[in-house]
């Protein structure tokens, strides 16, 4: 073993020494610790091969229940998709295609090609064709994605939208609100660039430092539902496309999309109690005029050079009110709040319209354990702009239960990108057709976290992780694993959806 190695080593266990006495120190101040679950670090709790089969039959069949129960009503939907193809040279059900581009994205295959390859092999198509008896023939992916350059791609995200619909009817997610509140993030991100220009949609930019010409790329607002329990589901997305303002000839952005997004939202869920989170971009007078004529509460970050007239009358007030703050401890850190209420924010022509706004500042304490194995005092500072009055009865729950979680739907597009669902990939250069990808990517997400979340798959996945466990699943489906009595029982059965608390 090299000398480096075992400092490395060395430094590694002195550092697990401090978070330990760390631990002790914040325990005896009566700090509360939280642990984020890791995987664990052992072999396979499985024995024998008999142990293991029933393992995977027991893990199928658990998320066969969850799309057993999700699919019937989706494929009604999407078989109101008009089909443009002609029907005497039709081959294959539409519906059959689209759950076969579905299924693509489930398993986190990273192309076209190795879905094909994969999904064909004669084991894995006949085991998925019982597991799902609509899968009625065997497509190619070339004819799924000719297809989706001619069908309404949007209305795969109808369908989409209509199965949370359905669940939200059903109270699937009352345990999971915030003071009976619906948590929809929104925030931009880009999917991928390139140096081609493949259609007029395109949004164009130059890049410092390079002389090869512009670059174009695809940018696109997303909407999630995000729950304090750290679940997180795509709801919506709306690109920006530079083919829809042809009065000022402008390129377009992120908050002319968040308008139609919003108008969307509005119109699919017109009357759910919603409270969205945005980002520092949002803190302006028409975005705020636009929440409040949808009825939706808001909680927008404030950064320090944002609405300057803001600031200095909410400085100025916390002066005069320095009663109106809180402390406590969460999640082991000191917070330190201050609020100010009913600050007037004027906008538009000549300042004559104006918002009654409520500015909360949080200030934040904690120490942990350095790469060196020192421990060190961290700080930080958050400021939101909230649509409701502040108080100390509702500071943490507006702040730490709503606001804050703001940052899962960075995360949940972080995994979208980098943990098997491709975001960045191009499935298809063509417009439609790209968007259809990326619907069919947002479903087979959806399906998965709600199996994922689900009361019989929760602990194994736990166990496993989520991509362990997509992999797993795959695996088992791919050879001879399942009983094929107790799966055609079971597809026989009507099922229902149990999320885990």
């Amino acid at each position: 073993m090299s000398t480096s190695t075992s400092m490395q080593k060395a430094q590694r266990r002195a550092r697990k020494r401090k978070k330990k006495d760390l631990c002790k120190l914040q325990v005896g101040k009566g700090i509360k610790q939280t642990f984020r679950p890791t995987l664990p670090n052992r072999n396979c709790p499985w024995k024998t091969p008999k142990e293991e089969q029933t393992a995977r039959q027991v893990m199928v069949e658990a998320t066969l229940k969850v799309f057993r129960a999700l699919l019937p009503g989706l494929l009604t939907d999407l078989a109101k998709i008009p089909d443009p193809r002609n029907p005497r040279k039709t081959k294959h059900k539409l519906t059959v295609l689209l759950l076969y581009g579905l299924f693509a994205f489930v398993f986190h295959y990273a192309s076209r090609r190795e879905a094909g390859r994969e999904m064909s092999r004669p084991v894995f198509f006949e085991t998925l064709k019982q597991l799902f008896p609509e899968l009625e023939s065997l497509p190619h992916q070339d004819t799924l994605c000719r297809l989706l350059e001619k069908i309404e791609v949007d209305e795969i995200e109808t369908a989409h939208i209509n199965l949370l619909r359905r669940l939200i009817r059903n109270k699937k997610f009352n345990r999971h609100l915030v003071k009976k509140q619906y948590l929809i993030a929104i925030d931009g991100t880009q999917k991928f660039t390139l140096r081609e220009c493949w259609g007029e949609e395109y949004l164009q930019r130059h890049t410092k430092g390079q002389d090869e010409g512009p670059q174009y790329y695809v940018y696109l607002l997303e909407a999630k539902l995000v729950f304090p329990n750290g679940l997180v589901l795509p709801l919506m997305s709306e690109f920006l496309n530079n083919t829809l303002d042809e009065v000022t000839n402008k390129q377009d952005c992120e908050l002319k999309a968040f308008k139609r997004l919003a108008e969307r939202l509005h119109r699919h869920f017109p009357r759910l109690p919603i409270t969205v989170l945005l980002d520092g971009l949002y803190p302006n007078g028409p975005v705020m005029a636009l929440c409040r004529k949808y009825r939706w509460g808001f909680m927008m970050v404030l950064q320090d050079e944002s609405l300057p007239n803001v600031w200095k009358e909410a400085n100025g007030l916390h002066k005069l009110h320095p009663e109106q703050a809180y402390i406590q401890t969460w999640n082991g850190r000191r917070q330190a709040f201050w609020w100010v209420n009913d600050i007037v924010y004027e906008h538009g022509p000549n300042d004559r319209l104006k918002q009654t706004i409520h500015v909360v500042v949080c200030e934040e304490e904690w120490e942990e354990v350095n790469e060196k194995g020192n421990i060190v005092s961290k700080t930080s500072r958050h400021a939101w702009i909230s649509s409701e009055p502040l108080s100390q009865k509702n500071i943490h729950t507006r702040c730490n239960l709503m606001a804050r979680k703001r940052w899962g739907i960075e995360n949940d597009i972080l995994q979208e990108k980098e943990q098997g669902y491709q975001y960045k990939h191009v499935f298809s250069h063509n417009w439609n057709a790209m968007k259809g990808y990326h619907y069919l990517m947002h479903l087979a997400h959806l399906l998965n976290e709600l199996a994922q979340n689900s009361v019989e798959l929760v602990e194994q996945v736990q166990e496993v992780g989520i991509r362990g466990f997509i992999r797993l699943l795959r695996d088992t489906i791919s050879g001879p694993w399942l009983n094929k009595e107790r799966i055609e029982l079971l597809c026989k059965k009507r099922h229902q959806l149990r999320l885990s608390v």
